[in-house]
């Protein structure tokens, strides 16, 4: 009796390759991995490649809008999108959407 023979399914790795994103982003690839550099974009390393979640395209476009809009350098830009995913968090939280007990006489 022979050993069986391992098969293997062909799967499709998620998220985007580093070509395919910086062709629907619009950036050169050069930019995109000095993005990931600065720690502006998260993209995941498999080998030598780099691969991106779809959600990153928001990102990148957040990130151009406001370099092309407010002409920020890109540690600036840091700092701007830690602060806006800081206010999406306090206004997520429930804890903090209270509302005043004080009603105006009639």
């Amino acid at each position: 009796m022979s050993a069986p023979t391992p098969q293997y399914l062909l799967v499709r790795r998620p998220g985007l390759r580093l070509d395919e994103f910086s062709r629907r982003s619009g950036l050169h690839p050069d930019m995109v991995r000095r993005l990931v550099a600065l720690g502006l974009l998260d993209g995941a390393r498999e080998g030598n490649e780099l691969r991106f979640e779809p959600s990153a395209m928001a990102v990148v476009a957040r990130i151009q809008r406001l370099r092309s809009g407010l002409g920020l350098n890109y540690a600036a830009i840091g700092l701007v999108l830690d602060l806006l995913k800081r206010i999406e968090e306090l206004e997520a939280d429930p804890r903090r959407r209270r509302t005043s007990r004080w009603t105006p006489a009639s």
